[in-house]
């Protein structure tokens, strides 16, 4: 068997395939792109999802994605590769929903978050009923990834009243069954995402698309939405960097501020705050990637919510004016947000780290 590539080997893959593909915020294109030059399957160990990512080529992915400051395509690959992709190798191996979405030749979008519910995805109401001729969707899911340009849906549904864990189950609907209604989420952020609102209307798919033993949705969510959050700290670090490469260029190219020590003193703590980001994530990484350890997820993702709120709130102050130009800081501040929204928000997230104080003290302990 040859040996996987090295992370560096792997970066030059991703940076050879994205050679192709224009700079249009285009998340189809870049998706397909990758996944020809079979960068999608070396994000995982042996090549193969169900065996989880390796955290230093998926950060090196989105590395290359964020570099081409192109926040929509980045948030459309990082859904898929986190969370979709392995969910359908672990539940659904034989599918062709996961054969060519892992090529590039097709999407699928994670359809967890409901119309009414947001995070708390045990009040959702979108429904999945069983009868003679299959199964019945019917329900809407709001702040889509990659929903406008879907081939499939994965959507999580309930299947019996009640918020227990085992209410709920994974239903893949393709995005052009009859009764699916899609439409672009009306947002001037997040473009190439294509992020959506979509209603099922009592749609009809074979019985053999429930994705995994039914009743185990919330199960395999809570699994790999610790990957989804690894994830977005690996591109948090990758964007905060960036930004403060900017901003550290817009304060040397104007005369005398960046030798003022109130101006390098917050640039500064940025800075340390980014590198504290980054070490919890060589700390954590290979423990979330491997054991899907939900509180060292929780513990990263509140530190990237509240590290990506103050950095970048910093860097769109220090280019002062023209932080406010067309594309500047200031949009890609407002972009930023996801990060204490998406995959929960950091509110949430906090109070999770702190039902498990006591083990998180103990880990403390040298």
């Amino acid at each position: 068997m040859p040996e996987p590539p090295t992370t560096v080997d792997f970066a030059g893959q991703v940076e050879r395939a994205l050679a192709a593909v224009p700079s249009l915020p285009d998340a189809a294109a870049c998706w397909a792109a990758l996944g020809k030059a079979g960068v999608l399957a070396g994000v995982y160990r042996d090549g193969r999802p169900e065996r989880g990512v390796d955290p230093g080529r998926l950060g090196a992915l989105l590395a290359a994605l964020d570099a081409r400051g192109l926040n929509g395509v980045t948030l459309a690959a990082c859904v898929q590769l986190a969370t979709v992709l392995p969910l359908l190798a672990e539940e659904a191996p034989g599918s062709e929903a996961l054969r060519r979405t892992l090529d590039g030749s097709a999407t699928t979008a994670l359809a967890a978050t409901d119309e009414a519910a947001g995070s708390d995805l045990t009040a959702l109401g979108t429904e999945v009923r069983s009868d003679e001729d299959g199964l019945v969707v019917r329900g809407a899911k709001r702040w889509i990834t990659n929903a406008t340009g879907a081939t499939w849906l994965l959507v999580l549904a309930r299947r019996r009243p009640g918020p227990h864990f085992t209410n709920f189950s994974w239903v893949l609907v393709p995005a052009d069954a009859p009764g699916v209604v899609v439409r672009p989420t009306d947002t001037d952020l997040f473009a190439g995402s294509g992020v959506g609102h979509v209603r099922f209307d009592d749609v009809r798919v074979p019985a053999d698309h429930l994705v995994g033993r039914p009743g185990r949705g919330l199960a395999g969510f809570a699994r790999h939405i610790a990957v989804e959050r690894l994830a977005g700290a690996l591109w948090a670090v990758a964007l905060c960097r960036r930004a403060l490469d900017a901003a550290k260029r817009s304060l040397t190219a104007r005369e005398g501020l960046w030798q003022l020590d109130g101006v390098r003193q917050r640039f500064a703590t940025c800075l340390v705050q980014v590198h504290q980001l980054n070490a919890l994530v060589a700390v954590l990484g290979v423990r979330i990637a491997t054991d899907h350890d939900g509180t060292a997820a929780a513990l990263l993702k509140a530190s990237v919510g509240l590290t990506v709120d103050r950095v970048l709130a910093e860097c769109a102050h220090l280019h002062g004016a023209d932080g406010f130009a067309a594309g500047g800081p200031h949009l890609l501040r407002a972009e930023a947000g996801v990060f204490g929204v998406g995959g929960g928000v950091t509110e949430v997230v906090l109070g999770g780290v702190a039902d498990q104080a006591d083990r998180l003290l103990a880990e403390l302990v040298r």
